[in-house]
């Protein structure tokens, strides 16, 4: 073969495969319903930036400031880019073990309150108590602040500072607090004194939360339980496979709830007891969200559980949490859920088959009382 023509051939090939790879490219595109116009209005002002701003940018906080962007242009509180440090918090968290300060907290209407201070931690070493509102972490507003990330930055490294404005009574004050590590198990359970009723407070939804719980049962019944109350309120959610993995010990068999994603296409968890043991009370209130809801409204629909309380907060979708390249991530909404009867409850929360208002003057749980209660009066199945 000549060298003419072999060059001709190499050419000819490079041209086919860079023609491959825009067509690839281009099909891409289109697939995330994009065309070459975006690509280069994006890269365009990237480089306008990089070439023309007075200081020279951090081509990585650009990016970064790029796909917040987008995630903030969806309007939706529960989707979130997450840069290193709030990726890890997270991952810890759902892990069980964290840096932070030891409050559990309520987001309502723009506002972030602290709903319970653990014992023996930085928040209670701090001052802080239950009612406090929080204005600000490291003096950025909360206001300013999606939920995921008011908690995140208020997470950390053990034996760093944060730094909280809270307005109690009317006054507001500045709170350094260290941090240090949180142990949570996500499950505690207790016989109640005097009766043979079990008690089992779900926290959240972590990574071991079904095996807890699992454990908590087996424990209880071998001290003569015969009925249960689950107590899911402050329950903010979490991991949906561990909220089924609950489920499935107390739903009775059959759908414990339906994920529907954009499409129309459905992932059903479900339940095989084949038999329920306890007469069920179930503990909610306006901070029982997502995966707690989950499981009080598959009682509620199965007639497995009776709900008290107040009504729930209301979260009916699904968050997939993906890992990016550099340590971060991206937290988006990928689906709605049904609840075995086919009801949704985004905005609208769980109804509790009895209301009992909590109010700060009482001196007892009158929601636990309640169920307690409840559970006395209807001691069978």
């Amino acid at each position: 073969m000549s060298r003419k023509k072999l060059i001709s051939i190499v050419l000819l090939s490079a041209f086919l495969g860079s023609m491959l790879t825009v067509f690839a490219a281009g099909a891409l595109l289109r697939s995330a319903g994009l065309y070459a116009d975006d690509v280069l209005r994006l890269f365009g002002v990237m480089q306008f930036i990089q070439t023309r701003y007075v200081n020279a940018p951090n081509t990585t906080k650009l990016i970064d400031g790029a796909i917040g962007g987008m995630v903030s242009s969806l309007d939706d509180p529960h989707s979130v880019y997450m840069p290193p440090s709030m990726f890890k918090e997270l991952r810890q968290h759902t892990e069980g073990s964290f840096g932070g300060i030891g409050v559990t907290m309520g987001f309502k209407d723009n506002n972030v309150k602290i709903i319970s201070v653990l014992e023996g931690t930085p928040g209670e070493a701090a001052g802080l108590r239950a009612g406090d509102e929080i204005l600000a972490v490291d003096g950025t507003p909360t206001s300013e602040l999606q939920n995921e990330e008011v908690a995140l930055r208020i997470r950390g490294e053990a034996g760093t500072q944060v730094v909280l404005r809270i307005l109690r009574d009317g006054a507001e004050q500045e709170y350094t607090i260290t941090r240090d590590i949180i142990q949570v198990a996500s499950v505690r359970g207790v016989l109640v004194e005097g009766t043979s009723i079990g008690y089992i407070r779900i926290g959240s939804f972590a990574e071991h939360t079904g095996e807890e719980f699992a454990a908590e049962m087996s424990r209880l019944a071998g001290e003569g339980m015969t009925s249960l109350i689950i107590d899911l309120r402050e329950n903010p959610g979490g991991l949906i496979t561990s909220c089924a993995a609950v489920a499935e010990q107390v739903v009775p068999a059959g759908v414990i709830v339906s994920v529907i994603d954009r499409n129309g296409g459905e992932e059903v968890y479900r339940s095989s007891l084949s038999e329920r043991k306890y007469p069920i009370a179930v503990l909610i209130d306006e901070n029982s969200a997502s995966a707690s809801e989950i499981l009080a409204g598959a009682l509620q629909d199965t007639g497995a559980g009776t709900i008290i309380g107040t009504t729930s907060y209301g979260k009916g979708s699904v968050q997939a949490v993906l890992p990016l390249f550099h340590e971060d991530g991206l937290k988006l909404t990928i689906a709605k859920y049904v609840t075995p009867s086919g009801r949704s409850i985004d905005g609208t929360g769980i109804t509790p088959d009895i209301i009992v208002e909590r109010s700060p003057s009482d001196t007892t749980d009158v929601q636990f009382e309640a169920a307690k209660k409840y559970l006395i009066e209807h001691p069978s199945l």
